[in-house]
């Protein structure tokens, strides 16, 4: 299982890799079975109401949270690539440029 995790802006998001032979958790929507790699990673976006407050950059903004999807790859270089471009994605659906944000990928801590 693999971490990525990208930081900007005072804050970070970090998404869950699962690798061949671990179980990734059931979702609605989930890739069908035998997928290799399963990526699930929050999604979120900018709203003018509701949500949660969170700052990112000094500045104060509310933000709602869809619910997983997660994606399913055959490899794990395309899994890893699509993870660092979700994570980039969602700091720039709050105004954050994609190049500001650091990527790291970590191997996970198992129990």
């Amino acid at each position: 299982m693999l971490l990525i995790r990208g930081t900007a802006g005072g804050t970070a998001l970090t998404g869950t890799l699962y690798e061949p032979g671990e179980e990734p958790p059931e979702f609605k929507g989930a890739p069908d079975e035998g997928t290799p790699y399963v990526w699930v990673c929050d999604a979120f976006y900018e709203v003018e109401s509701g949500g949660q407050v969170q700052s990112i950059d000094d500045r104060e903004i509310r933000i709602a949270f869809e619910s997983p999807m997660p994606r399913g790859f055959e490899t794990r270089d395309a899994a890893i690539d699509a993870a660092k471009e979700h994570v980039r994605t969602q700091f720039a659906r709050l105004g954050v440029a994609g190049e500001t944000v650091d990527v790291t990928v970590q191997q996970a801590e198992t129990a």
